[in-house]
């Protein structure tokens, strides 16, 4: 994936899978339509938890939203 690529895949992640906004959890990143910050995910997972653990802690968060946050950050980080 280019560079390019890169950066139109997090301007869609950006519009469409995360919102941003101050009075929700500080501005952190969260999944569009919750109030769950996209770092939990990474959290959880660094922890040894599953996929199915985390969408259980929080049912908020679609199972679809989860998977295109961690694909677009496995492209991000191969990228070249």
């Amino acid at each position: 994936m280019s560079q390019d690529q890169c950066t139109m895949t997090v301007d869609v992640v950006r519009s469409v899978l995360v919102s941003r906004d101050p009075s929700v959890h500080s501005g952190d990143a969260v999944f569009a339509g919750t109030r769950v910050p996209v770092s939990a995910l990474v959290d959880y997972l660094e922890a040894g938890h599953s996929l199915d653990e985390f969408l259980d802690h929080f049912p908020s968060v679609r199972r679809e939203q989860a998977i295109a946050a961690l694909e677009i950050l496995r492209d991000i980080l191969l990228a070249e």
